[in-house]
């Protein structure tokens, strides 16, 4: 394993060739990390685990599903509920990476891939906690693990904050997988309340020039798209894969809300509006499709993060949170309009979205 600072544009993953693709190119795998931590939902743990059975179910029809587990028993208690729902273990590939938490989005590498010869290294991106929890040093340590049992090159993304004079030192910069969102092609969906934000104490001092370059030097993003505010009950400070996902080199989805009065409403079309103008890598502009949003969904006095434009695209499947809602079957049908040769699955997350993520949240591809 070779690690790779970003100290100069030729030792930049772009510049040797690589990026990282979009979703809905081939997967070699979908990693997930097995469900642990009971403070992450309250009450709700052991239901949890059959969701995760169920999304691995319909995963393993087109790629394989690569399970982080703590110890030797978590990997026994995951594969006796993989049996019970008919998982083919054949399909299943169980690493002992201890975790934190389960949400592997925000996690585990971001894979990129070279165009000329396939390979496909890891982009180390530092993760603390969502500048939220203190817990968080073995999810941080995820890429580093998996880099050195996978034997891929692994690059460690650097920026240096402004104005603080010619000697600032570089650092890792702080990025989760959730927070954006590419179309393969040199396009990347991002937020200012994520990553702009002087509060939220990712990246203090950094500029958005400054993440702009480190997204294109190591992602191969040429064209950084930036939304204002994620939704109501998001604990990640807006994270762009509840509101806004590309489903096409053109074609982005986002969130909508039809009550004028709920406190999504305005963000929300305030987002669509700027994407109405905006244009990809290529100059072209974008087509963009209006995803409902369900009723709000609460549990003991908390609102919860839940969006349709939470959905994972897998190889044979997109599977799409519902939460028992009317709005559940139109959002099925734009989406199964939108990925003809994919099968559009629902996937019951009201007991997900109390752990304040869902599909999109616990799923990271690994590109072919």
């Amino acid at each position: 394993m070779k690690v790779v600072g970003s100290g100069s544009d030729t030792s930049s993953p772009t510049a040797l060739g690589y990026r990282m693709p979009a979703e809905w190119e081939d997967h070699e795998a979908t990693w997930i990390a097995w469900p642990h931590e009971p403070r992450d939902w309250p009450g709700k743990l052991a239901p949890i685990r059959w969701v995760y059975g169920e999304v691995v179910r319909h995963l393993v029809e087109g790629e394989r599903v690569r399970i982080l587990v703590n110890d030797v028993a978590a990997e026994a208690r995951a594969r006796a509920v993989l049996a019970r729902v008919s998982v083919d273990a054949g399909q299943v590939d169980f690493f002992r990476v201890p975790t934190d938490r389960s949400w592997t989005r925000d996690t585990c590498p971001l894979f990129v891939r070279r165009a000329r010869d396939g390979d496909v290294a890891i982009t180390d991106w530092k993760f603390n906690g969502w500048a939220k929890y203190p817990n968080h040093l073995r999810d941080d340590a995820v890429p580093g693990r998996l880099a050195k049992q996978l034997r891929l090159r692994r690059f460690v993304p650097q920026v240096t904050p402004t104005g603080t004079g010619p000697r600032a030192k570089p650092r890792q910069m702080v990025l989760e997988g959730g927070s954006i969102d590419v179309d393969g092609a040199g396009t990347l969906l991002t937020t200012e309340e994520c990553l702009l934000s002087p509060v939220q104490a990712r990246n203090p001092g950094v500029s958005r020039r400054e993440i702009e370059r480190a997204l294109g030097d190591h992602l191969g993003a040429r064209n950084v798209l930036w939304l204002g505010q994620g939704i109501a009950g998001d604990d990640t400070h807006g994270h762009v894969d509840d509101l806004a996902r590309f489903v096409g080199p053109r074609t982005v989805v986002i969130a909508q809300e039809a009550n004028p009065s709920d406190v999504n409403y305005r963000p929300l079309a305030e987002s669509r509006e700027r994407l109405s103008s905006m244009a990809n890598a290529a100059g072209e502009r974008l087509d963009v499709v209006s995803l409902p949003m369900p009723a709000p969904v609460v549990f003991d006095g908390t609102r919860l993060p839940a969006s349709y434009a939470n959905f994972y695209i897998g190889n044979a499947a997109v599977l799409v949170p519902t939460f028992n809602d009317p709005a559940d079957r139109e959002a099925l049908g734009i989406l199964a309009a939108l990925f003809p040769q994919r099968k559009v699955v629902g996937i019951h997350a009201v007991d997900l979205v109390w752990g304040l993520g869902t599909l999109h949240c616990m799923t990271q591809q690994q590109p072919a």
